[in-house]
């Protein structure tokens, strides 16, 4: 059980806002993705398969191989801020910060975290409490619910709570698929790239992939994720034949979720389909999956199948439409804590009836 700052009496105490996302690797060498990947790849919750099998194929291929051929494709991606999913979330965090403190008159602190890599959720929970934060709202930047995403980043949460003595309250967000701000920031930001680009022969809405037998389990996940694709279909006027939803980033021989989004522009591609466009709605900041495996990998699939032009839609990242969309999830889940602070004075009687009754100092 760690230590806890001491407890003064009479201190003002402060809500926070922690925003978590998946995470990435400091740097985009070798040495900073083998850490990076153990302990991704280490998750029971990212990989289900039980330890005496998983643990020598990680540690005696994967760890041995992979780091070198993912660090290659960050460093394709690689901004000269570090890499694109930390600084999008920080700008976001940042953006959310001025946006609560527009609209609010005891806006929160507003912080953010990834659940691998830096900065840890560890770290910043802890930074938050030493700052006065005594409730805390949790809320993952991952749109649709899914246990290796969602519930791993709340495993984080719940782990480093438990080695506090003085635990914040702390509340959660599920998910916000169907948000209509949500929604409406994703059609917006697709039809703003239309006005730039024109419109294309098939919007393809790409999604995150997980095993098939999550949802045999009964993880919700597909069925958000199709919800969200039909919410954003209609919002855009699209006919059923003008899009597809699919799933990328499989990993492993196993069976995910389904189509899979390079066998959707192979086909497309081979019935000489002219344009297809590409938006990834389960991400919230572009990151490895979108900019190098949708924007490069999935383009060359699709021109080598047939296909004659390939656009990718960016994720929303620092849209004003999508902040204000996630301060409006932020405002609804921070109701009944957003109470006036306790002025200097008050907080002065309130510490000195305190050491009268016998408190420490």
């Amino acid at each position: 059980m760690s230590s806890h700052p001491i407890y003064r009496h009479g201190s003002p105490s402060k809500t926070g806002v922690l925003l978590v996302n998946l995470g990435t690797p400091d740097a985009p060498t070798v040495q900073a993705l083998r850490p990076y990947l153990k302990d991704f790849l280490s998750n029971p919750r990212v990989i289900e398969v039980p330890r005496l099998i998983w643990w020598p194929i990680l540690h005696g291929f994967i760890l041995r191989f992979r780091p070198k051929a993912s660090a290659e494709k960050y460093a394709k991606i690689w901004m000269p801020e570090g890499s694109p999913l930390k600084v999008h979330t920080e700008r976001q965090a940042n953006l959310l910060r001025h946006a609560l403190q527009h609209r609010l008159d005891h806006p929160p602190l507003v912080e953010y975290a990834m659940n691998i890599g830096n900065p840890s959720i560890a770290s910043v929970l802890k930074s938050m409490q030493q700052q006065g934060c005594e409730r805390i709202l949790v809320i993952p930047l991952f749109p649709q619910y899914a246990a290796s995403s969602t519930a791993a980043a709340m495993d984080n949460v719940f782990s480093v709570l438990s080695t506090m003595r003085n635990q914040p309250a702390i509340r959660t967000i599920r998910q916000y698929h169907d948000h209509p701000g949500y929604i409406a920031a994703l059609a917006q930001n697709v039809r703003d790239y239309w006005d730039k680009h024109g419109r294309p022969d098939r919007l393809i809405i790409s999604f995150h992939g997980t095993p098939r037998a999550n949802l045999d389990k009964g993880d919700p996940y597909h069925c958000t994720c199709q919800k969200t694709g039909r919410l954003l279909a209609e919002a855009l006027g699209l006919n059923n034949d003008q899009y597809s939803v699919s799933f990328q980033s499989r990993f492993g021989r196993a069976q995910w979720l389904t189509p899979y989004t390079a066998n959707t522009v192979t086909e497309l591609g081979k019935q000489q389909v002219n344009r297809i466009d590409v938006v990834c709605p389960g991400f919230t900041s572009d990151c490895l999956e979108t900019l190098e495996e949708i924007a490069m990998e999935v383009k060359d699939t699709f021109l080598q199948a047939g296909g004659k032009e390939f656009h990718y839609i960016p994720c929303l990242n620092e849209r004003s439409d999508w902040i204000q969309a996630l301060a409006d999830i932020a405002c609804t889940h921070l109701q009944g804590w957003l109470e006036p602070q306790v002025g200097t004075e008050e907080s002065q009687l309130s510490r000195q009836r305190a050491l009268q009754m016998g408190a420490r100092d």
